[in-house]
């Protein structure tokens, strides 16, 4: 493990998505799918580019991983309304149900690794980590 900052917050942030991703292993869902779920809820019938881009993959991959989330229900393509070439992306109700799981999931996955900190702490790191996200977003 790094002796600086940058290191330990790398380090820190690996070992919660380790948690996450066993966590989530229960449902068979691997951590980009489920990355890809949420952000398709998120985002309201994004397109195929969008969930690329926003996921920071290659279009392929986007393709790739949303095929699978369709495989399972998760997850259903339709014609772009504004532009026919293209193909938008919908949760379906049982890739809704998914992600409150997911997102249960993934909340008890993070209690269980905060607890070490007391709240004070964690409140303290929350402030920290928004400062940091809203200065350099």
């Amino acid at each position: 493990m790094g002796e600086n900052t940058g290191d330990l917050l790398q380090a820190a942030a690996r070992a919660l998505r380790r948690r996450y991703g066993r966590a989530m292993a229960a449902w068979d869902i691997a951590p980009g799918q489920a990355r890809a779920l949420r952000l398709v809820r998120e985002l309201d019938d994004p397109r195929l580019s969008v969930i690329a881009e926003r996921l920071r993959i290659a279009a392929r991959s986007a393709t790739e991983v949303v095929d699978a989330l369709e495989s399972r229900g998760l997850v259903e393509r339709s014609p772009d309304p504004r532009d026919r070439r293209a193909t938008c992306v919908r949760v379906t109700e049982t890739g809704d149900e998914m992600c409150v799981v997911i997102d249960r999931a993934r909340a008890a996955a993070a209690k269980d690794y905060l607890s070490v900190l007391p709240a004070e702490d964690r409140a303290e790191l929350d402030r920290l980590l928004r400062l940091l996200l809203e200065v350099h977003d």
